[in-house]
């Protein structure tokens, strides 16, 4: 999958890397079928394939919406993904990335804030 980096990302080796995994990825959908959260939840945005569109997305915009960070923050980071992947795409390095540059892109609630620093 060709991505155009965003002027923001152009020269950062993550999203160089990120833009490289996604690359990879042939959009076949077997990582679906082992994704807890896109079995559970059925929506594609919730499973592996949606979410590299989305970090796709934050890529080539350099913007996203705390409806993004939702999805991604949904990844249990099991990586079963990795495992079914024909294409060996790392998907787990990729939603780390999506991760670190969303939470500088968009404000948690406070509820959010507060459930995150009593997981650390």
């Amino acid at each position: 999958m060709k991505t155009d980096l965003h002027a923001e990302f152009a020269g950062q080796p993550a999203a160089e890397g990120a833009r490289a995994i996604i690359g990879k990825c042939v959009h076949c959908g077997f990582c679906n079928a082992t994704c807890p959260t896109y079995l559970e939840l059925g929506d594609e945005r919730d499973g592996p394939r949606g979410r590299i569109y989305l970090i796709r997305q934050l890529l080539e915009t350099g913007q996203a919406s705390a409806n993004t960070r939702r999805h991604l923050d949904r990844c249990l980071t099991c990586r079963a993904c990795e495992t079914t992947c024909p294409s060996g795409v790392e998907y787990g390095h990729l939603v780390d990335f999506g991760r670190e540059a969303l939470e500088t892109r968009t404000a948690r609630g406070a509820s959010e804030r507060l459930a995150r620093r009593a997981l650390r």
